[in-house]
């Protein structure tokens, strides 16, 4: 009798899974997990994070190396090549330098690189003032009643680097002509990749809208150069500190701009395996394979390597397609097709994205789902002295567009991975949710799931190496990815639209 009920129960269990989830444990799904393990992970992303790549920066040598090396794994485990029998999605861009060719502040001329950093847009200027605008660290209080429109104004930079991005945005909103931003711990500007330069996709979403005539230019610059701008004031900046903001400050400046713009050319990577029949529908995974590339006050470690960020999605990625080649290979292929889609110029503002949503090789309208990964080969912050540290994942935006992936994740998760699955992220104040490539799909109406382990002290610096890489956690975190697509490519129907995607 006893062994009767627990089977009645087992049974129930197991339909309860498949009318909630329409998907319990497939035995197959588990036998091809084991394609994804530690040391094919580790196989992938020491290649990927050498320093023959050169930090993988789009457009550059070293980017190009590792779009060659993906298109090779992609042949080899013969997954079909989409793009007219090309693994190589051709991604023109826009790369537009702002050539600063003049800066004087009180008679004193300053140099770009040493003295000061700038970055901005729109057309040739030439912005003159015999004042600049003191206003603190640029927060809505800071400039309450204060119009800054068309002025020089001068910020302080301090704090985590979320608040200072948002406060700087909130400044730029204000249109004034210039931004004069210190950072307050350094004695010289702080390098950056973005910096002096920005890319745009041709044809693409911001070029297509005209730029603004007075749109803010930034001029980064440290503690030393400050002082220098506040002589003819009679204060220290830290005097200047102790004033309320915002405050008038004496001094000449004159600085006069041009952009310089030309055409070069990057690639997404495209694997592709069709399915059954359900084949018209697609499930994309995707990773960014570019970095920030090489770096100048490096010393002798001159390449960001960038192992976390993203060689570790990327790698997970390429094993998840292995899975799903043996698969294939052994007639138990996915019944909806399968794009593997590795993107370029992330790091330059998710371009490679926009350019496959403006020109997909596949309907987005037949696009059931992204599952995008990017970063998941490490213990974040948050996560340093968890007892979950090594068992742990964030999720972002699982179940903003359709509730379904999220189903579909937390039962795979139940049934496969058993890791601690962290939402904090889904809608927090650092708005991840619009940091990396799933938002290009996600605003043109496609389900998605960002795969993410959180920041570290290592984010976009040299120090991001191979050897940091917890390779059994990377594999993990991959299989979660994995489990999930299999349920996604071979249940009966795909996600429905049940929610609403939060547009800036």
């Amino acid at each position: 009798m006893f062994d009767m009920i627990k089977n009645c129960f087992s049974f129930l269990l197991i339909a309860s899974l498949f009318s909630i989830h329409g998907f319990a444990q497939d035995p197959g799904a588990k036998k091809y997990a084991a394609e994804i393990t530690a040391n094919r992970t580790k196989k992938y992303l020491k290649v990927l994070a050498s320093d023959n790549y050169e930090g993988r920066e789009t457009g550059k040598r070293g980017a190009e190396l590792a779009a060659s090396y993906l298109a090779k794994e992609f042949k080899k485990l013969k997954l079909t090549a989409p793009v007219n029998d090309s693994f190589f999605q051709i991604v023109e861009l826009i790369e537009t330098k702002m050539l600063v060719n003049f800066l004087e502040i009180n008679g004193t001329k300053l140099n770009f690189g040493t003295d000061f950093l700038f970055s901005g847009s729109g057309e040739a200027k030439t912005i003159k003032a015999l004042e600049i605008i003191f206003i603190g660290l640029g927060t809505e209080t800071d400039l309450k009643n204060s119009v800054i429109k068309d002025k020089v104004v001068l910020l302080k930079q301090e704090g985590k680097s979320s608040e200072i991005a948002r406060r700087l945005n909130f400044v730029k909103s204000k249109n004034p002509a210039v931004i004069i931003a210190v950072n307050t711990t350094r004695n010289s500007p702080e390098n950056s990749h973005l910096a002096g330069a920005s890319l745009s996709v041709k044809n693409g979403v911001r070029e297509s809208i005209p730029m603004k005539a007075n749109s803010s230019a930034v001029i980064q610059i440290g503690t030393e150069i400050v002082n220098s701008i506040l002589g003819k004031s009679g204060k220290s900046f830290k005097e200047l500190n102790s004033d309320r903001a915002p405050s008038l400050i004496q001094a000449e400046i004159t600085l006069n701009y041009q952009p310089i713009k030309r055409e070069l050319q990057s690639s997404n990577v495209l694997g592709y395996i069709e399915g059954t029949d359900l084949k018209d529908e697609v499930l994309v995974y995707s990773a960014h394979y570019d970095h920030i590339g090489l770096n100048p006050d490096g010393g002798k470690d001159k390449v960001f390597n960038g192992a976390d960020d993203d060689a570790s999605g990327t790698s997970g990625v390429l094993a998840i397609a292995r899975a799903f080649a043996k698969a294939k290979k052994d007639g138990a292929g996915p019944r909806r097709s399968i794009l593997f889609l590795m993107l370029t110029g992330e790091e330059k503002n998710l371009l490679g994205s926009e350019y496959y949503s403006i020109n997909p090789v596949f309907p987005l309208s037949k696009t059931i789902a992204n599952l995008n990964i990017d970063m998941i080969g490490r213990i974040g912050t948050e996560y340093l002295n968890s007892p979950d540290s090594s068992n742990y994942i964030f999720l972002v935006g699982s179940d903003r567009l359709s509730t379904d992936p999220h189903k579909i994740s937390e039962n795979a998760n139940a049934t496969s991975t058993n890791m601690k699955i962290d939402y904090k992220h889904n809608a927090d104040e650092d708005n991840i949710y619009y940091w990396s490539d799933h938002y290009n799909f996600a605003k043109n109406g496609v389900p998605v799931i960002f795969y993410y382990n959180g920041k570290h002290d290592d984010y976009h610096k040299g120090s991001d190496e191979i050897s940091k890489i917890n390779f059994e956690l990377l594999a993990k975190r991959a299989q979660l990815a994995y489990f999930t697509g299999w349920d996604l490519v071979m249940r009966n129907d795909r996600p429905i639209i049940d929610g609403i995607h939060d547009k800036r």
